[in-house]
């Protein structure tokens, strides 16, 4: 076989030596292909482009020992490569006026592309938008400037540039920020997005405060500021507290807008008033404005003068009072409701009054209809005429329908409940009134229907929650004397279960509900109407992470505390609370006061003084057991005079009876006479008619 080398001829060897001779002198020189590459194209510039500086990409390749070189056109030169055959010269320039040019010569030259972020576009936008509303004050501009940009899955963005950009202004345009807010509210920027953008903000609290020096009292007062102005709901700050660091910016900011702002006295307008106010009028203002421009409008019919009033306010984010309150006055002026429907209609094909806010407007009414038959009776029936007639005509939408659960404005919702609502309603207020538990119970008696008694519960709660701390207290001690009278513990669970459940609903209507929730779980333990193992119960019914279940955990927070029962005893205020143990002793010392030769007007009043007419049982089975303890009928003269004074009711002597009679075993331990003085007073009782005609049978089961 020929040798290795036999491929060539003499003259191609001495051209390749020659060819191989050139390459190391190039690959040696001071400009190596090496050293260029790590100089211009290695090190590529932050934007993206890897500048080539005429090096074609494609032909770069590695050498056997790992160094980078430059590869002449179609294989040839570079040391380790096969350089191309029989042709050692530098490559000829390419001609592109060559009639053999082909451009697919050319070498590669690589253009780098920038990738945009669409949120990064966004954001630049938007500082537009805010720059310009901070300039000319235009909020109907602004809202169609955003709603031009799209990207609507970013507008919590929106509220954390514009929050941002306003921190390091003057009031004003922290004013003008907050008024944007509440007009894009619903309309432009979704709640949830405005709860997305309020807890970007609060993330970012730490970075804000670098550069910003009041930056978390700031941020403090635009999160209350949002709540004064119902964009966010008050559970936000409870929620936004707990997916913080313990240790971050904006834990402190939600602190302090707590502390600071939403507790204070008159809060609401000391918020709205803090930077000014110059370009916004409170809530309770705008409702007064809207209120008379209606009256008015009723009294001259100017529809084309009501719509141009109703813009002039400014406020679209808030139309649904004008709803809401145009019907209402259709309702309780019926001569006026032609105009008002004539107005509705007008202010919706115009565009006045958008879709949603006309749905809104008759979802508001529709939810507080119970608490608006108390004052106008009809109301139920002429809400339901309302509606079709606003959905025929066009400016309703038929959604309303589904959403509210209204088909033909009547609820679905079973109407034996929705009657006993209504009634329980005018029950409560009527005690709040007059402070009468023995009446409140006779009423409840006679509704007869005790399945219902969970929904009391809950709404008595609902009610006092939004009253001051007298009413506060006495829903707690009318729930003490429910429990000893009609309602079972189950009740008073499934009471509790159905007001948590709506915990996060009543948080958007009442500030400190969930505190207020925990203070009576944990004064209903203290006051012995539930035990400390049925708020294990009541949470055990709640889903794990829900408001309800953290109110629990609150209250049961609350009765582990030192000196607890005390504190939580007068949790409202009043020092009119009460504790069982408390009260029982009382009714001893007052009867052994009596029974020692007290006067019977002065035991009376003693009894009256204690104020708890419901635990007047009480008395009836302490002064019983004394009589027969003392072998001293003294005792019988004292009922005597209480139930002619209707000091003790006939409810309450038959319960002290039949508490009596449930004891007898256990009495007849220590009193070996028990059941013959108890049959005695039972006798004495039913003649003077101090018992319940049902007493009977049972009674004498009992004592024999």
């Amino acid at each position: 076989m020929a040798s290795k080398e036999g491929f060539l001829t003499n003259e191609q060897r001495e051209t390749l030596k020659i060819a191989s001779q050139n390459v190391e002198i190039l690959s040696s020189s001071p400009k190596s292909p090496t050293s260029f590459l790590s100089e211009h194209h290695v090190k590529a510039p932050a934007g993206g482009k890897a500048p080539t500086a005429g090096i074609a990409v494609r032909h770069v390749r590695r050498s056997h020992s790992g160094k980078f070189v430059r590869v002449k056109k179609e294989g040839g030169g570079g040391k380790g490569t096969w350089g191309k055959l029989l042709d050692a010269d530098s490559e000829s320039p390419i001609d592109r006026n060559d009639p053999n040019y082909d451009s697919g010569e050319e070498p590669y030259q690589l253009v780098g592309s920038t990738i945009t972020d669409p949120l990064d576009e966004y954001k630049k936008a938007v500082v537009s938008i805010i720059e310009e509303y901070f300039s000319t004050g235009d909020v109907a501009l602004a809202a169609s400037d955003l709603k031009d940009l799209g990207s609507s899955e970013y507008h919590s963005y929106f509220i954390k540039r514009l929050v941002s950009i306003a921190l390091d202004r003057h009031d004003k345009e922290k004013e003008m920020a907050s008024v944007l807010l509440s007009s894009l509210y619903a309309d432009v920027i979704s709640p949830i997005q405005i709860r997305d953008g309020f807890f970007i903000l609060l993330e970012s609290a730490d970075d804000l405060a670098v550069d910003i020096l009041d930056a978390v009292d700031i941020l403090a007062l635009f999160l209350a500021r949002a709540v004064v102005d119902d964009i966010l709901p008050p559970a936000f700050l409870t929620r936004a507290k707990k997916a913080l660091p313990e240790s971050s910016k904006g834990v402190q900011v939600i602190q302090t807008a707590e502390k600071s702002y939403l507790s204070a006295p008159h809060h609401a307008e000391l918020v709205e008033r803090r930077w000014g106010g110059s370009t916004h009028i409170t809530v309770e203002e705008m409702k007064k404005k809207i209120a008379g421009l209606l009256r008015e409008y009723v009294e001259n019919g100017d529809t084309f003068e009501a719509c141009r009033c109703i813009r002039e306010l400014g406020v679209s984010f808030f139309h649904h009072e004008v709803v809401k309150r145009a019907l209402i006055l259709a309702m309780e002026i019926r001569t006026s409701e032609p105009l008002i429907m004539k107005l509705l209609k007008e202010a919706a094909e115009e565009g006045l009054i958008s879709s949603s806010q006309m749905v809104k407007g008759f979802s508001r009414l529709a939810e507080t209809l119970d608490d608006l038959a108390l004052d106008i009776p009809s109301a139920n029936t002429l809400f339901k005429s309302l509606v079709p007639k606003a959905i025929s005509e066009g400016w309703l939408d038929a959604s309303f329908l589904k959403s509210s659960g209204e088909d033909g404005g009547v609820r679905a919702e079973d109407e034996k409940v929705k009657q006993y609502k209504k009634e329980i309603v005018a029950i409560i207020h009527e005690y709040f009134l007059s402070d009468d538990i023995p009446e409140l119970i006779r009423s409840l008696e006679d509704l007869g229907v005790p399945e219902y008694n969970p929904l009391f519960l809950k709404k008595l709660i609902t009610l006092a929650m939004d009253r001051k701390n007298r009413e506060k207290e006495m829903a707690s001690v009318l729930l003490s004397a429910l429990h000893i009278e009609i309602f079972s513990t189950e009740d008073i669970v499934n009471g509790f279960v159905l007001l948590l459940e709506s915990a996060e609903d009543t948080e958007l209507d009442i500030l400190d509900a969930s505190n207020e929730l925990a203070l009576f779980l944990a004064r209903a333990v203290i006051d012995d109407v539930l035990a400390p193992l049925n708020l294990e119960e009541i949470g055990s019914k709640l889903p794990q992470n829900c408001s309800g279940s953290e109110t629990v955990r609150m209250a049961q927070s609350l009765i582990s505390a030192r000196h607890a029962g005390e504190r939580i005893l007068r949790c409202w205020g009043g020092g009119t609370g009460w504790a069982v143990e408390d009260a029982k002793d009382k009714i001893a010392k007052l009867l052994e006061e009596y029974e020692s030769g007290g006067v019977v007007s002065e035991a009376c009043q003693c009894i009256r003084d204690l104020g708890m007419p419901f635990f007047n049982h009480e008395v009836v089975k302490k002064a019983l057991v004394m009589a027969m303890e003392k072998k001293n009928d003294r005792m019988l003269h004292l009922l005597q005079e209480c139930f002619n004074e209707g000091l003790i009711t006939i409810n309450q002597m038959t319960k002290g009876f039949t508490r009596i009679k449930d004891g007898l075993d256990d009495l007849a331990l220590d009193i070996p006479n028990a059941r013959e003085k108890f049959s005695f007073y039972v006798e004495h009782a039913q003649e003077q008619g101090w018992l319940l005609p049902s007493f009977g049978s049972s009674a004498a089961d009992g004592s024999h």
